[in-house]
């Protein structure tokens, strides 16, 4: 029997489920990594192929924005077209979007295949879980999903150590384009046993696909971020306020077209719920702070202190292992026990560090590495803190009908707010690098990310005291 054509049963789960798992698995990791790991190779990319600064932020800023207008709409055409269709269309676009960024021999092109990464990245990763979750039988679900945690924690820990061994290491003197091109061999075996072993499964002849409700979110993401990432390099002309202007109206009309819209991309009635609201406002300031955190930490370490990028790596490991560390204290000790409480505490120990690594970089010369490791690694406790309950205290507040469609938002919002964390706070940290350095620039742009803290902290009063009992 040709096994692509099997449809799981829930009477005993698909024969080939734990293949279906090992190729969604390949397939978050690849895109866990893209998001992360071209992080730590923008000075190296601008150094090769040139820009501006604003070049450093598209290179993040062109994937997340890309991967969460495609996030809201995947799901929908997964069930429209096919999951298996889309996740193999999904997989072998993300490869072939690896390899053009790995061959751009410009900027423009670069951000262009980065753009093409993160849709078809939107592509393939909703697929995935929605399979793994029709694959096996209910009472095995929990066991499937055990090595996501481990697997995707260990990636993200190890992402700016890998890619500061493949840009250092210079393989076949490709340098920075390694990070994109190790895709390709993993993106082939992972589309050939996704078309062998992913299951048929049967599509929803109902879904409807609202357009223009897509058309006018993404048209007012981009007419958004656009002017911010690019507005301080032209000098703020008026076309960068008319276009954040024609985005608020934008936005405004994709509100007036989900309320009367019969098949909505975002389901108005989730925001019924005061405390789903409260979770995106947290989302929102949270991860904008983390983005733009990111991206100063890692151009710091390496323009400010002259690390290499295997050293900046190195650097960044201390943050990496708080997380993970942060975590797993949260999700087997403290998140059933504290409930949202556990959020406060994350955020106010996460705000700790940054406090603590402000007053270190306020030092000026002389610091290093070792210097800023401590704080570091404080700050990635406390936001370990806050990821593992993160999504199951958010989604508690809305009906069982509404999880999925809820959990869905989540991840774009989390997406967008880390595009607009580096398009606001990468422009902060450009404005006041040239007067400032990199020292007391970096210093400022911290304080910034303890202010979004501060707001986060304020909503998590709004929101559910305890997780779902089914999460």
């Amino acid at each position: 029997m040709d096994t692509s054509t099997t449809t799981p049963t829930q009477a005993r789960g698909y024969r080939y489920r734990w293949y279906v798992l090992a190729v969604v698995l390949v397939a978050d990791v690849m895109d866990l990594l893209d998001a992360t790991i071209a992080n730590l190779a923008g000075p190296s990319i601008r150094a090769d192929l040139g820009g501006g600064a604003s070049t450093l932020q598209w290179i993040l800023a062109s994937y997340t924005l890309t991967f969460a207008i495609g996030l809201v709409i995947s799901a929908r055409l997964g069930d429209l077209i096919g999951r298996r269709q889309m996740f193999i269309v999904g997989m072998v676009g993300f490869t072939t979007a690896s390899l053009l960024c790995g061959l751009a021999p410009t900027p423009e092109l670069l951000i262009g295949a980065r753009i093409l990464q993160g849709l078809l990245g939107a592509v393939m990763i909703p697929q995935g879980l929605a399979m793994v979750k029709q694959s096996f039988h209910p009472d095995d679900l929990q066991k499937a999903f055990i090595p996501f945690g481990p697997i995707m924690g260990l990636s993200a820990a190890l992402g700016p150590i890998i890619a500061g061994v493949l840009i250092d290491g210079d393989l076949f003197g490709t340098g920075w384009r390694m990070i994109f091109l190790i895709n390709v061999p993993v993106g082939i075996v992972g589309s050939y046993l996704a078309w062998r072993y992913l299951p048929d499964v049967p599509k929803d002849k109902e879904a409807r696909l609202d357009v223009l409700g897509a058309t006018l979110l993404a048209a007012a993401s981009g007419l958004l971020i656009y002017p911010l990432v690019q507005g301080r390099e032209e000098g703020w002309p008026a076309w960068t306020f008319a276009m954040m202007a024609a985005a608020v109206l934008l936005f405004a009309g994709f509100v007036v077209r989900e309320r009367t819209s019969a098949n909505p991309v975002i389901e108005p009635t989730l925001f019924e719920s005061r405390g789903y609201v409260a979770g995106v406002v947290f989302l929102g300031t949270f991860f904008v702070a983390v983005s733009g955190f990111t991206l100063a930490s890692n151009l710091f370490i390496q323009l400010g202190l002259g690390y290499s990028p295997f050293d900046t790596g190195l650097a960044l490991t201390p943050m990496a292992i708080g997380i993970a560390l942060g975590a797993v204290v949260s999700g087997a000790v403290l998140g059933p026990r504290l409930g949202r409480h556990v959020l406060h505490i994350g955020l106010f120990v996460a705000a700790l560090g940054l406090v603590w690594l402000a007053v270190t970089v306020g030092q000026g010369a002389g610091t290093d590495g070792w210097d800023i490791a401590p704080s570091l690694l404080l700050s990635g406790f406390g936001t370990g803190l806050i990821f593992a309950p993160l999504f199951d205290l958010i989604l508690a507040g809305l009906g069982e009908k509404e999880v999925g469609t809820g959990s869905g938002v989540l991840n774009a919002v989390q997406q967008f707010a880390g595009a607009l964390g580096v398009a606001v706070l990468g422009t902060l940290l450009f404005h006041w690098l040239p007067d400032e350095g990199w020292f007391e620039a970096t210093r400022h742009l911290v304080w910034v990310c303890v202010g979004c803290y501060a707001a986060a902290f304020l909503a998590v009063f709004a929101l559910p005291m305890r997780a779902r009992e089914d999460a």
